[in-house]
């Protein structure tokens, strides 16, 4: 008996659907930047789509098989980490290096 075959059909279709919802989280989070109401929000929208990114690239990489894009993942997530830190603190103190 095949059990193989009932896991890869569920992922044929459950990948591209999670492809397109992350999609559409992406653009609905590019919306409250241009249109946030003040720079708090707008960070909490950038930072939501660089989660949103990590997201997609581990999503493309269970798609394709590919180890490159689990690596480019943890880019993403190491570099937006320090974006939000570095943000944030602007905004706290108005400066980001002392």
């Amino acid at each position: 008996m095949n059990t193989a075959a009932p896991s890869s059909f569920l992922m044929a279709w459950a990948l591209p659907g999670a492809l397109l919802i992350l999609v559409l989280a992406m653009l609905l989070c590019l919306v409250r930047v241009v249109r946030g109401p003040n720079a708090q929000d707008r960070i909490l929208a950038l930072d939501c789509m660089y989660l949103d990114g990590m997201l997609l690239m581990l999503l493309l990489g269970m798609y394709y098989a590919s180890q490159h894009y689990f690596e480019a993942a943890m880019l993403i997530a190491l570099l937006g980490f320090v974006s939000s830190t570095a943000l944030a603190k602007f905004l706290l103190r108005g400066e980001v290096i002392e």
